[in-house]
């Protein structure tokens, strides 16, 4: 798909507010950004006829709130983004979890300050709160009945075993427009300067499916911004960060919804109210 600039004016920023009544219509490429709530189902029960339409289906049904686990390393500000967001109403979904490899980092401080739940995985001995993998999966899966896994700036790879238990239901995002600028050693300003030093035009941040290896899952979002000649770096982490923080939340609450559908290649898209109406 084509790439659009980040739109700067207030009208089009009013339009991202995606949960507003009637709103709708694609704002970016890639990631398709609707409006709408999800509609009520007349019947719980649906044939698989019913709800495939196009070569779509749609992989979840929001009916209640959904319960987020997040994973943080450092700040947490998309952590943040994605918390208040909770707590306005723009997400249908709670955080009942945080997990982190560094106690006592900015995002870690601020679950304690909000009173959620914290815990450290990969396991340290000095931290109470430390699981092991399958205390890890089990705790998620099975005794906090977490919904969604969000990484939002986890820098230790996932286990195995959680990542299938939350196929498709696991999100990260990264500060670059993947496939480029991925995989193992690209994160934080290592990835801003890589951009830079490519002569990039223009980057921003992805959000994607979990699956085994570093940042090679399906993508389901991505925004851009402008990128200049005489960008340093930092201001284009800057740049991108600004937009990560309306990114995710987005497709978090998308996914609470139900708006995602995935079609017979296994590729995401999220969907607008009227698009799900028409499946029905």
């Amino acid at each position: 798909g084509t790439f659009h600039t980040t739109p700067t004016d207030g009208k089009e920023k009013d339009r991202l507010n995606f949960h507003k009544k009637g709103g709708g219509g694609m704002e970016h490429a890639v990631a398709s950004v609707h409006g709408g709530m999800m509609p009520k189902h007349k019947s719980k029960r649906r044939s698989e006829s019913k709800r495939r339409r196009d070569g779509f289906r749609i992989y979840a049904q929001a009916e209640q709130e959904k319960r987020l686990a997040v994973f943080v390393s450092g700040g947490g500000s998309n952590f943040r983004a994605i918390h208040e967001a909770c707590v306005d109403g723009r997400i249908r979904g709670k955080v009942v979890a945080v997990v982190s490899n560094k106690p006592g980092c900015g995002g870690w401080n601020y679950a304690q300050e909000m009173g959620i739940p914290t815990w450290c995985y990969p396991n340290l001995t000095s931290e109470p709160t430390s699981v092991n993998e399958k205390e890890l999966t089990t705790m998620l899966k099975e005794t906090l009945l977490v919904d969604y896994v969000l990484l939002a700036g986890y820098l230790k790879k996932i286990p195995v075993e959680l990542v299938h238990a939350y196929r498709r239901a696991m999100l990260n995002i990264h500060p670059a427009l993947l496939p480029s600028f991925g995989g193992p050693g690209y994160y934080g300003i290592k990835v801003h300067k890589a951009v830079v030093n490519a002569g990039c035009r223009v980057s921003g941040p992805t959000v994607h499916f979990v699956d085994e290896e570093y940042d090679s899952g399906k993508i389901v979002g991505q925004r851009t911004v402008q990128v200049y000649p005489t960008d340093s770096p930092e201001e284009v982490a800057a740049r991108v960060l600004k937009e990560e923080h309306v990114l995710y939340p987005h497709v978090v609450a998308s996914l609470c919804d139900g708006r995602v559908a995935w079609n017979e290649r296994g590729i995401p898209m999220i969907c607008s109210e009227t698009e799900i109406n028409k499946w029905e």
